[in-house]
Protein backbone atom coordinates (compact mmCIF):
# COMPACT_ATOMS: atom_id res chain seq x y z
CA UNK A 1 0.00 0.00 0.00
CA UNK A 2 1.46 3.55 -0.70
CA UNK A 3 1.63 5.61 1.87
CA UNK A 4 2.57 9.96 1.52
CA UNK A 5 5.86 9.28 2.84
CA UNK A 6 8.20 12.41 2.55
CA UNK A 7 11.19 11.59 0.23
CA UNK A 8 12.79 14.87 1.83
CA UNK A 9 13.20 12.88 5.17
CA UNK A 10 14.92 10.01 3.63
CA UNK A 11 18.25 8.64 5.23
CA UNK A 12 20.65 7.10 3.81
CA UNK A 13 22.97 4.88 5.60
CA UNK A 14 26.34 3.02 4.37
CA UNK A 15 26.90 -0.43 6.30
CA UNK A 16 29.90 -2.85 6.13
CA UNK A 17 30.84 -6.45 6.91
CA UNK A 18 33.00 -4.91 9.65
CA UNK A 19 29.90 -3.11 11.72
CA UNK A 20 27.40 -6.32 11.11
CA UNK A 21 28.48 -8.74 14.03
CA UNK A 22 26.37 -11.26 16.18
CA UNK A 23 25.43 -8.24 18.83
CA UNK A 24 25.51 -5.75 16.04
CA UNK A 25 22.19 -3.61 16.05
CA UNK A 26 21.84 -1.65 13.18
CA UNK A 27 19.52 -3.78 11.34
CA UNK A 28 17.12 -3.60 14.58
CA UNK A 29 17.76 0.31 14.32
CA UNK A 30 16.54 0.56 10.79
CA UNK A 31 13.37 -1.51 11.25
CA UNK A 32 12.90 0.65 14.09
CA UNK A 33 13.02 3.73 11.63
CA UNK A 34 11.03 1.98 8.87
CA UNK A 35 8.25 1.77 11.54
CA UNK A 36 8.71 5.18 12.36
CA UNK A 37 7.63 5.75 8.50
CA UNK A 38 11.19 7.15 7.80
CA UNK A 39 12.73 6.30 4.81
CA UNK A 40 15.60 4.59 3.85
CA UNK A 41 18.10 3.69 1.43
CA UNK A 42 20.99 1.06 2.79
CA UNK A 43 24.13 1.25 0.59
CA UNK A 44 26.22 -2.12 1.52
CA UNK A 45 29.97 -3.34 0.99
CA UNK A 46 30.87 -6.51 0.93
CA UNK A 47 34.76 -6.61 0.37
CA UNK A 48 35.58 -9.25 3.01
CA UNK A 49 32.81 -11.65 1.24
CA UNK A 50 34.14 -10.64 -1.93
CA UNK A 51 37.88 -12.49 -1.43
CA UNK A 52 36.69 -15.13 0.70
CA UNK A 53 34.61 -16.20 -2.59
CA UNK A 54 37.60 -15.31 -4.71
CA UNK A 55 39.95 -17.56 -3.14
CA UNK A 56 37.47 -20.41 -3.31
CA UNK A 57 37.59 -19.82 -7.17
CA UNK A 58 41.32 -19.90 -6.98
CA UNK A 59 41.45 -16.57 -8.13
CA UNK A 60 43.56 -13.53 -6.75
CA UNK A 61 42.92 -10.40 -5.32
CA UNK A 62 45.00 -7.47 -6.05
CA UNK A 63 44.79 -3.73 -5.06
CA UNK A 64 45.46 -0.27 -6.43
CA UNK A 65 45.62 2.69 -3.79
CA UNK A 66 42.66 0.49 -1.42
CA UNK A 67 40.70 -0.57 -4.89
CA UNK A 68 40.00 -4.12 -5.73
CA UNK A 69 41.62 -4.78 -9.21
CA UNK A 70 38.64 -6.03 -11.33
CA UNK A 71 39.44 -8.24 -14.48
CA UNK A 72 36.57 -9.83 -16.24
CA UNK A 73 36.75 -13.37 -13.87
CA UNK A 74 36.79 -11.15 -11.05
CA UNK A 75 33.72 -9.56 -12.24
CA UNK A 76 31.83 -12.24 -12.23
CA UNK A 77 32.59 -13.31 -8.66
CA UNK A 78 31.77 -9.68 -7.44
CA UNK A 79 28.28 -9.45 -9.08
CA UNK A 80 27.76 -12.63 -7.45
CA UNK A 81 28.75 -11.77 -4.02
CA UNK A 82 27.39 -7.98 -3.92
CA UNK A 83 24.19 -8.40 -6.07
CA UNK A 84 23.27 -11.86 -5.00
CA UNK A 85 24.87 -13.02 -1.71
CA UNK A 86 25.48 -10.12 0.76
CA UNK A 87 22.39 -8.48 -0.95
CA UNK A 88 19.78 -10.88 -0.32
CA UNK A 89 21.19 -11.83 3.18
CA UNK A 90 20.60 -7.92 4.51
CA UNK A 91 17.20 -8.35 2.43
CA UNK A 92 16.37 -11.55 4.74
CA UNK A 93 17.85 -10.37 7.84
CA UNK A 94 15.56 -7.34 7.73
CA UNK A 95 12.87 -9.31 7.26
CA UNK A 96 13.14 -11.83 9.99
CA UNK A 97 13.72 -8.48 12.44
CA UNK A 98 9.52 -7.51 10.94
CA UNK A 99 10.96 -4.58 8.26
CA UNK A 100 9.96 -4.51 4.82
CA UNK A 101 13.13 -4.31 1.97
CA UNK A 102 13.85 -4.69 -1.64
CA UNK A 103 16.94 -5.33 -2.71
CA UNK A 104 18.10 -3.67 -5.73
CA UNK A 105 21.71 -3.37 -7.35
CA UNK A 106 22.75 0.18 -9.27
CA UNK A 107 22.19 -1.99 -12.44
CA UNK A 108 18.65 -2.13 -12.11
CA UNK A 109 17.17 0.76 -13.71
CA UNK A 110 20.29 1.95 -14.28
CA UNK A 111 20.12 3.54 -11.25
CA UNK A 112 24.08 3.95 -10.82
CA UNK A 113 25.69 5.89 -14.27
CA UNK A 114 29.06 5.11 -13.95
CA UNK A 115 31.99 5.34 -16.28
CA UNK A 116 35.85 3.39 -16.04
CA UNK A 117 37.77 4.75 -13.37
CA UNK A 118 41.18 3.52 -14.30
CA UNK A 119 41.98 1.17 -16.79
CA UNK A 120 44.63 -0.04 -14.46
CA UNK A 121 42.05 -0.99 -12.07
CA UNK A 122 39.50 -3.29 -14.76
CA UNK A 123 36.08 -2.65 -14.10
CA UNK A 124 35.87 -0.72 -11.96
CA UNK A 125 34.14 2.57 -12.26
CA UNK A 126 33.08 5.87 -10.60
CA UNK A 127 29.56 7.47 -10.32
CA UNK A 128 28.82 10.23 -12.80
CA UNK A 129 24.89 10.64 -12.83
CA UNK A 130 22.29 8.74 -10.11
CA UNK A 131 18.65 8.14 -11.51
CA UNK A 132 16.21 8.58 -8.49
CA UNK A 133 13.31 6.36 -9.84
CA UNK A 134 13.73 2.99 -8.55
CA UNK A 135 14.65 4.08 -5.19
CA UNK A 136 11.32 6.55 -5.43
CA UNK A 137 9.20 3.70 -6.28
CA UNK A 138 10.50 1.48 -3.54
CA UNK A 139 10.76 4.41 -1.10
CA UNK A 140 6.89 5.35 -2.07
CA UNK A 141 5.27 1.50 -1.38
CA UNK A 142 6.82 1.65 2.19
CA UNK A 143 9.78 -0.66 1.50
CA UNK A 144 13.25 0.24 2.05
CA UNK A 145 15.78 -0.09 -0.62
CA UNK A 146 19.24 -1.75 -0.10
CA UNK A 147 21.49 -1.10 -2.73
CA UNK A 148 24.64 -3.27 -4.06
CA UNK A 149 27.57 -0.77 -5.13
CA UNK A 150 27.60 -1.59 -8.97
CA UNK A 151 27.09 0.62 -11.88
CA UNK A 152 26.33 0.68 -15.69
CA UNK A 153 29.15 1.63 -17.80
CA UNK A 154 27.86 4.48 -19.65
CA UNK A 155 30.16 3.60 -22.71
CA UNK A 156 28.78 0.11 -22.90
CA UNK A 157 31.71 -1.75 -21.19
CA UNK A 158 28.95 -3.13 -19.18
CA UNK A 159 28.29 -3.59 -15.20
CA UNK A 160 31.08 -1.74 -13.25
CA UNK A 161 32.23 -2.54 -9.53
CA UNK A 162 32.11 0.89 -7.32
CA UNK A 163 33.10 1.59 -3.64
CA UNK A 164 30.03 1.30 -2.09
CA UNK A 165 30.70 4.86 0.03
CA UNK A 166 30.93 6.66 -3.20
CA UNK A 167 27.62 5.43 -4.09
CA UNK A 168 26.02 6.35 -1.00
CA UNK A 169 27.30 10.00 -1.04
CA UNK A 170 26.29 9.90 -4.54
CA UNK A 171 22.34 8.46 -3.73
CA UNK A 172 22.22 10.69 -0.80
CA UNK A 173 23.56 13.53 -3.35
CA UNK A 174 21.03 12.84 -5.71
CA UNK A 175 17.92 12.34 -4.07
CA UNK A 176 18.69 14.70 -2.15
CA UNK A 177 18.46 12.91 1.47
CA UNK A 178 18.31 14.55 4.61
CA UNK A 179 21.05 12.81 6.66
CA UNK A 180 23.57 10.36 5.36
CA UNK A 181 25.37 7.88 7.71
CA UNK A 182 28.35 5.64 7.65
CA UNK A 183 28.36 2.74 10.18
CA UNK A 184 32.01 1.70 10.44
CA UNK A 185 34.49 0.57 12.26
CA UNK A 186 36.30 3.29 14.36
CA UNK A 187 34.74 5.81 16.40
CA UNK A 188 34.73 8.81 13.53
CA UNK A 189 37.87 10.46 12.10
CA UNK A 190 40.63 11.30 14.44
CA UNK A 191 42.39 14.58 14.36
CA UNK A 192 46.48 15.53 14.60
CA UNK A 193 46.25 14.19 17.77
CA UNK A 194 44.48 11.36 17.27
CA UNK A 195 41.04 12.17 18.96
CA UNK A 196 38.06 12.05 16.97
CA UNK A 197 36.74 15.41 15.92
CA UNK A 198 32.76 15.81 16.29
CA UNK A 199 32.86 18.21 13.52
CA UNK A 200 34.92 17.78 10.02
CA UNK A 201 34.79 20.76 7.62
CA UNK A 202 35.76 21.00 3.87
CA UNK A 203 38.67 22.72 4.84
CA UNK A 204 40.04 20.52 7.96
CA UNK A 205 39.47 17.44 5.49
CA UNK A 206 41.48 18.76 2.76
CA UNK A 207 43.99 19.47 5.11
CA UNK A 208 44.09 16.27 7.23
CA UNK A 209 44.28 14.09 3.90
CA UNK A 210 47.07 16.23 2.55
CA UNK A 211 49.04 15.70 5.63
CA UNK A 212 47.79 11.59 5.85
CA UNK A 213 45.88 11.56 9.09
CA UNK A 214 43.06 10.99 7.00
CA UNK A 215 43.90 7.76 4.94
CA UNK A 216 43.18 4.68 3.71
CA UNK A 217 38.91 3.54 3.43
CA UNK A 218 38.23 6.67 5.18
CA UNK A 219 39.22 9.14 2.40
CA UNK A 220 35.97 7.43 0.52
CA UNK A 221 34.07 8.13 3.29
CA UNK A 222 34.97 11.98 4.06
CA UNK A 223 34.57 12.64 0.37
CA UNK A 224 31.29 10.99 -0.04
CA UNK A 225 30.35 13.00 3.30
CA UNK A 226 31.85 16.52 1.68
CA UNK A 227 29.66 15.39 -1.95
CA UNK A 228 26.52 15.19 -0.31
CA UNK A 229 27.11 18.05 2.12
CA UNK A 230 27.50 20.23 -0.86
CA UNK A 231 23.78 19.02 -1.92
CA UNK A 232 22.50 20.24 1.49
CA UNK A 233 22.86 17.01 3.43
CA UNK A 234 24.48 16.38 7.01
CA UNK A 235 26.16 13.19 6.88
CA UNK A 236 28.01 11.44 10.16
CA UNK A 237 30.69 9.04 10.50
CA UNK A 238 30.27 6.71 13.34
CA UNK A 239 31.07 3.23 14.77
CA UNK A 240 28.57 1.20 14.17
CA UNK A 241 29.88 -1.58 16.63
CA UNK A 242 28.52 0.12 19.40
CA UNK A 243 24.92 -0.51 20.66
CA UNK A 244 22.45 1.54 18.38
CA UNK A 245 25.04 3.60 16.79
CA UNK A 246 22.40 4.99 13.94
CA UNK A 247 19.80 5.46 16.15
CA UNK A 248 22.29 7.81 18.15
CA UNK A 249 23.83 9.23 15.35
CA UNK A 250 21.10 10.49 14.20
CA UNK A 251 19.23 11.93 17.35
CA UNK A 252 22.43 13.91 17.36
CA UNK A 253 23.67 12.45 20.41
CA UNK A 254 27.31 13.32 20.06
CA UNK A 255 28.65 10.39 18.66
CA UNK A 256 30.67 10.33 15.48
CA UNK A 257 32.24 12.46 13.31
CA UNK A 258 29.39 15.14 11.31
CA UNK A 259 30.90 16.28 8.46
CA UNK A 260 30.11 19.60 7.27
CA UNK A 261 30.57 21.67 4.20
CA UNK A 262 32.49 25.06 3.63
CA UNK A 263 35.12 26.44 6.07
CA UNK A 264 35.54 25.66 9.95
Amino acid sequence: MTTNLDLTKTIVVKIGGSTLGQHDTTLEDLVALQKRAVPLVVVHGGGKAITQWLERQGIPSRFVAGLRVTDAESLEVVMAVLAGLVNKELVAAIAALGGRAIGISGLDGGLIEARVKDAALGFVGEVIGVRTGPLQAILANDYMAVVAPLGLDDEGHGPLNINADTVAGAIAAALPAQRLAFLTDVAGVGGQDGKVLPYLSSEQAASLMASGVISGGMIPKVEACLAAANCGVAGVIVDGRQPHALKGALKNEGMGTVVKGGAS
